[in-house]
């Protein structure tokens, strides 16, 4: 149940963002659903390996680099989508 109410929160914030920033753009709620899966998905299969495989770049820049990855990520699932 709190995976369900987890997915659906996180489908609600990727539906709510086109409204911060202009350029993103969701088409409907299903999409939204849709791309909210995929990134939990890629979150949950690849990001800890790109974090394992980065730790000296994310040492030495005090985890900033953390961000670029979220940001690639993030890219990547939009791009797919």
């Amino acid at each position: 149940m709190r995976l369900l109410l987890v997915w659906l929160v996180n489908a609600a914030a990727l539906f709510a963002l086109p409204y911060l920033m202009d350029s993103i753009r969701v088409d409907s709620f299903p999409a939204a659903l849709f791309a909210a899966l995929l990134l939990g998905l890629v979150n949950t299969l690849i990001r800890p390996i790109l974090l394992l495989l980065t730790l000296p770049v994310t040492v030495v820049s005090l985890g900033f680099f953390i961000l670029v990855i979220n940001a690639l990520l993030f890219w990547m699932v939009g791009s797919f989508v």
